[in-house]
């Protein structure tokens, strides 16, 4: 195509004389409509929707997580360990009376509201000083020596759960040495006069997880089932 400039407008070229021929530039691509953009948003999000799947949760929940399957597994063994002793007039064969029976219960537990708050963090169960004063489930004697000038053995039970249950004998001399496995009813000491809890001699017999007191009759079917930590702070 042949183009003769206009000398008004293009006089350098018209001083060079005659017709100049002009290359027109090629035309310009159409413009791109919105369905490439679409594409390319929807695959941008595809691939960070990718990228979180793949990703681990956050810490705090995951912590959530881990403790609430903690929870349940303590929850599930301690009833498993708990249901051993059926009944309290005859605890099956993982359980015993620390003394007696049924009949010599003095003073039930009574769950304090708060840690420093007044109850009963026990079972009181008659028996003339000298008795012996016998496990009440299987377990190892943990300690065996004086609270608050007191004699006290405690013995640890393994597989109820996390914490394990610990049972307490207060006041108890103990008669077997501090790691010793004991099975239930074996005699783990003798019952020392005086508690500050009975008129009368009798023994303390006291069931802990963690710090948490608990019901010990629980252990034999005839307290308080739960057998978990108490609900709420205290």
């Amino acid at each position: 195509m042949t183009v003769r400039p206009c000398p008004a407008l293009f006089p350098a070229a018209a001083a060079l004389g005659g017709s100049q021929r002009f290359a027109l530039p090629p035309p310009l691509p159409p413009p791109r409509g919105p369905e490439p953009r679409r594409r390319a948003l929807l695959l941008a999000l595809l691939v960070v929707a990718l990228l979180l799947a793949g990703l681990p949760a956050p810490a705090g929940h995951a912590a959530g997580v881990a403790a609430g399957v903690a929870a349940r597994a303590a929850a599930s063994s301690g009833a498993a360990w708990a249901a051993a002793g059926a009944s309290g007039d005859a605890p099956g064969a993982g359980r015993a009376w620390p003394v007696g029976g049924p009949g010599g219960v003095r003073g039930r537990f009574e769950a304090p509201p708060k840690p420093w708050a007044a109850g009963h963090r026990g079972v009181d169960l008659a028996a003339p000083s000298g008795t012996d004063v016998r496990s009440a489930a299987p377990g190892v004697v943990t300690y065996a020596g004086l609270v608050a000038g007191r004699p006290v053995v405690t013995v640890t039970h393994q597989g109820s759960g996390t914490p394990p249950l610990r049972t307490t004998y207060l006041p108890v001399a103990g008669s077997v040495p501090v790691g010793t496995a004991v099975s239930a009813g074996q005699v783990v000491g003798q019952l020392a006069p005086g508690t500050g809890h009975c008129a009368d001699d009798c023994l303390h017999w006291g069931l802990l997880r963690g710090e948490r007191y608990l019901d010990p009759l629980a252990l034999l079917g005839a307290g308080a089932a739960r057998l978990l930590p108490l609900g709420g702070s205290g």
